[in-house]
């Protein structure tokens, strides 16, 4: 059964106790795949492919023939699913397209700000116990209209080296250039170092399990990386007009993502917290995931019960959870006051299920309390900016002087007599 805790009594480690870390043997075992990976390229994925993935192939990418019958076979009640969550997803993350700008106003100066894409980017798709269709969407959209040139997508196959015919209308709908049979470590190293057959990317982004996270880590630097992501969260902040049923079934759509997952009810009603604990129990009896999800409640939830909603937002911002509902009268009035989460679901009547598939805020967050300091995915992290100065010689030699006395103050002749050169006739 879920634990219910006293806020006046928890310590600072019962809030902020997540540790994405991967063991040593994951990581020497990484190592070991990235440099089979580095060393001999598509053979080695292709060896890895077979025996993690139980998938004989004989090549890596998938053809424009699967492609077609993809979209033949497809459901067409999920096709319109996936156009109209592709619209929504476009639709807001056109918002967050950035300006160049230029500043001109001293005589003989210029000075501004660029924005311009990544040229290549890798997309990792785990499959669990298939390929995530919205993954793909949340994901390779943004990347399309920050102007990336090349989309690059890799998720495992199936044992018979195929991919769900959903992945592959996701990917076609979402833009994505090319799309390959391949998952975890291996996945990873083909993205960073390059194969035959799998283009090497400027960055990589996607979610993945603790071999996919710990592979990410150690490329980084050779690449780009979104984050690090670890195990599933959501919050619920609840008061005491909420419905219990819908409390719990909100903290059990995550406890079903993995073991490790965290599901926290925060409330200020003692009613509602044993309400809510009961009817944990009475749903899971009838979850598919129940085994995964009981575990993850029982290991990693927990109901905070505060005395007050400033208390339990001070537990929010301490938590910086994934994913936050605000089950409140008024949850308008308690926005300007958090501070630290991935996204915030507004109200009663806006579950977190909504922001996975299809209301069109980004699903890739920040985990582990990582809220703290980190972003949802967005069109900002397929871009990068550039600055650009334009002295003339006038406007120069006006400064030169400054410069000069700047550099040798910090020991650097070089730099002082770079400046005074052009006051020289």
């Amino acid at each position: 059964m879920i634990r219910i805790l006293n806020f006046d009594s928890l310590e600072a480690k019962d809030f902020l106790n997540r540790d994405i870390q991967a063991e040593a043997d994951v990581g020497a075992a990484v190592d070991a795949v990235l440099q089979e990976v580095r060393e001999r390229g598509d053979s080695a994925v292709l060896d890895y492919t077979r025996r993690f993935d139980g998938a004989v192939l004989d090549t890596l990418q998938v053809t424009e023939a699967e492609f077609d019958a993809a979209m033949e076979h497809i459901d067409g009640y999920f096709l319109e699913t996936l156009e109209e969550a592709a619209r929504n997803i476009r639709h807001f993350h056109e918002q967050q397209r950035h300006h160049d700008f230029v500043v001109a106003d001293r005589p003989g100066i210029v000075m501004g700000q660029r924005w311009t894409a990544i040229e290549t980017v890798g997309v990792c798709v785990p499959r669990s116990p298939e390929a995530f269709p919205s993954t793909i969407l949340m994901n390779v959209i943004p990347a399309k209209l920050a102007g990336v040139g090349k989309i690059v997508l890799v998720t495992p196959p199936r044992k018979d080296g195929s991919i769900c015919v959903e992945a592959l209308a996701a990917a076609k709908l979402a833009g994505a250039d090319a799309v390959f049979k391949i998952g975890g470590a291996q996945a990873v190293a083909a993205l960073a170092y390059g194969t035959e057959s799998v283009p090497r990317v400027d960055k990589i982004v996607g979610p993945g399990g603790v071999f996919v996270a710990t592979a990410k880590r150690k490329v980084f630097g050779q690449v780009d990386i979104d984050m690090i992501a670890g195990p599933s969260e959501i919050l619920v902040l609840a008061d005491g007009g909420s419905n219990p049923n819908w409390v719990a079934a909100d903290l059990l759509s995550q406890a079903e993502h993995d073991v490790l997952a965290s599901a926290v009810l925060v409330t200020d009603s003692m009613v509602l917290a044993e309400a809510v604990q009961a009817e944990i129990e009475e749903q899971l009896q009838s979850l598919p995931r129940q085994e995964v999800a009981r575990k993850s409640v029982l290991d990693n939830g927990k109901i905070i019960v505060a005395n007050s909603l400033e208390k339990a937002v001070e537990a929010v911002n301490r938590i910086a959870p994934e994913h936050l509902e605000l089950c409140v009268d008024d949850p308008f009035a308690l926005l300007p006051r958090i501070r630290n989460a991935g996204s915030i679901f507004l109200g009663r009547s806006t579950p977190e299920a909504l922001g996975d598939y299809f209301a069109g805020p980004n699903h890739t967050l920040p985990t582990s309390g990582t809220a703290r300091f980190s972003s949802p995915l967005g069109v900002d992290d397929f871009m990068k900016r550039s600055s650009f100065l334009y002295y003339d010689q006038a406007a120069l030699c006006s400064a030169a002087d400054r410069i000069a006395d700047f550099a040798r103050r910090e020991g650097l002749e070089g730099h002082a007599r770079s400046a005074l050169s052009r006051k020289e006739p």
